[in-house]
């Protein structure tokens, strides 16, 4: 049972609100960088108020991450025509995805300031935002079993393959984009990365 947060002066402070201060500390000063203090400063709560929701700064950001890339992706789902077969829309939303998230201001700002800190869940294991995604690559991979479009296999398999595919396409998009000495245009590596998940998914 979550214990009750309250302001100085008596209300209630949702979640989202301090999530919210959570990611306008990120976004100006980087993950690194932002305390507890900061973000209950920015909240306008006292320390403990923020101290009896999330014990430290790491599971603060980790509900965060979770919260902002979560609503990205339902948003790219509610943004897309729906496609004829799952295959089809898997390839879709996969794009959509690596596309939007590749500019989105949060991760833009860890993968800038403090990429280190993303090590562990390419090496060690896979975090929460990561299972949230896969879980969705999970669904279309047993909508296109039942409607003939995607191989049959392993869904587990196959929805943690596309996971580790996707994940390389959004650390690796910009340096792959903007290198000097071979640069690759953004549009057509997407492109590419369609006809990959195309390939690999088609029966």
């Amino acid at each position: 049972m979550n214990p009750e947060r309250h302001t100085r002066d008596g209300g209630r402070v949702a979640d989202d609100a301090l999530l919210d201060a959570a990611k306008e500390c990120v976004l100006a000063d980087g993950v690194r960088r932002t305390t507890l203090t900061g973000i209950a400063k920015a909240a306008g709560v006292s320390r403990m108020t923020l101290y009896r929701r999330f014990p430290d700064v790491r599971s603060v950001l980790a509900a965060l991450m979770t919260r902002e890339f979560s609503a990205l992706l339902q948003g790219i789902s509610g943004d897309l025509d729906t496609g004829d077969t799952a295959r089809a829309r898997l390839v879709a939303h996969a794009v959509a995805g690596v596309r939007h998230l590749g500019t989105d201001p949060l991760l833009r700002t860890v993968l800038d300031r403090d990429a280190e800190l993303l090590l562990p869940y390419i090496t060690e294991r896979l975090g929460a935002t990561q299972r949230v995604a896969e879980d969705g690559l999970r669904a279309f991979v047993d909508q296109g079993h039942t409607d003939g479009s995607i191989r049959v296999g392993d869904p587990s398999t196959q929805a943690r393959s596309l996971l580790l595919l996707l994940q390389s396409f959004v650390l690796s998009r910009r340096p792959a984009t903007t290198d000097d000495e071979s640069t690759v245009d953004d549009d057509a590596l997407l492109d590419e990365l369609a006809h990959l998940l195309e390939g690999a998914l088609k029966p």
